[in-house]
């Protein structure tokens, strides 16, 4: 007599784990990682599907959505401090410009992120921000203080480039966010050739 093998069950999915997937599959289309249409193909089969195995291959294809990096301090102390050159944008920035001022520069970095949310603290030294032309800074939320915002940037935004948004104060030292000046410009297309 000969065993036959066993076909493995396909366990029964639940109300929780469709809404799981869906949850996923609206996050992937507002990434743009799939488009609506896609989605609605995904949802249709999501919601009718009976077990796991039919729930897998809706998702299987998408990156698991990476839980939020830690925000990039960067703080001017008696010094300065200075983000330049190429470097890995996170989602969140806090500088502050303690006494000897700080200073980013977005020029050389590849950023695909759509908002990148940066609070300022001026302090005495103050804080600069360099970020390439195209992008937009959003200025709403930062309190002027005693020194100000100076805020040079064009609000000409090019398609795929991210919104810089600040928050924060100005403190004694100010804020400043502009584009490139010439001598920059000049330096950077050196470098790049």
């Amino acid at each position: 007599m000969s065993a036959e093998p066993s076909q493995p069950v396909s366990l029964r999915a639940s109300d929780a784990d469709r809404e799981a997937v869906v949850a996923d599959l609206q996050e992937a289309a507002a990434d743009g990682r799939i488009d609506l249409d896609e989605l609605g193909e995904r949802l249709e089969v999501a919601l009718a599907a009976r077990t796991h195995a039919e729930l897998a291959p809706l998702t299987a294809d998408l990156l698991p959505v990476m839980p939020p990096a830690q925000p990039l301090l960067v703080k001017g102390g008696i010094a300065g401090a200075v983000r330049a050159g190429v470097w890995r944008v996170p989602q969140q920035i806090r500088v502050y410009g303690g006494l000897g001022g700080a200073k980013i520069d977005f020029t050389q970095v590849q950023c695909r992120l759509r908002v990148v949310d940066i609070e300022v603290n001026g302090q005495t030294g103050g804080v600069e921000i360099v970020i390439p032309d195209g992008w937009v800074v959003e200025t709403e939320q930062v309190d002027p203080d005693l020194a100000g915002l100076r805020n040079r940037t064009t609000a000409e935004k090019l398609p795929g480039t991210p919104l810089i948004r600040l928050t924060g104060t100005c403190g004694m030292g100010g804020v400043t966010v502009r584009h490139p000046k010439r001598g920059e410009r000049r330096k950077l297309l050196r470098e790049s050739r």
